[in-house]
């Protein structure tokens, strides 16, 4: 057996390799791919709860976070945002979803960088290709 799949089948189990959490009402909340979790000031943080904090301002279609290396070399989210045709991309835009976040979710969780874009990477069945969004960093 290849050292991947023994990795993968645990006895009777499979590690999936995806992250859930139990929220205060008892419900397993998906939290994306183990291996797309970054760590934050000393916490790991979703992808998948950043991005879907910022596909609920009305202005973003689409968004992708990943971790990007600030200064200190410490890992901080990176969003790729699509926004909705017609939407100011400037600075202003920025800092205003960036609040947009803080406000939805942990202050520590959100982006630090945004970066508009016409279009998100994906596979041919509209998986995001995150790994192509990193190799900019």
């Amino acid at each position: 057996m290849l050292r991947r799949q023994k990795k993968t089948f645990i006895g009777e189990y499979t590690v999936s390799g995806d992250k859930y959490y139990l929220d205060e009402d008892g419900f397993y909340v998906y939290a994306g791919r183990a291996d797309d979790m970054l760590k934050v000031s000393g916490q790991y943080v979703s992808p998948f709860e950043v991005e879907s904090a910022l596909i609920s301002h009305n202005d973003v279609i689409e968004a992708a976070v990943v971790g990007r290396k600030d200064d200190a070399g410490l890992v901080k989210p990176h969003a790729c945002v699509v926004l909705v045709k017609g939407s100011v991309n400037n600075e202003e835009k920025k800092s205003e979803l960036k609040d947009y976040v803080k406000n939805k979710i942990a202050p520590f969780k959100y982006p630090r960088w945004i970066e508009f874009v016409d279009e998100l990477p994906k596979t041919a069945t509209g998986k995001i290709q995150r790994f192509k969004l990193r190799e900019n960093f």
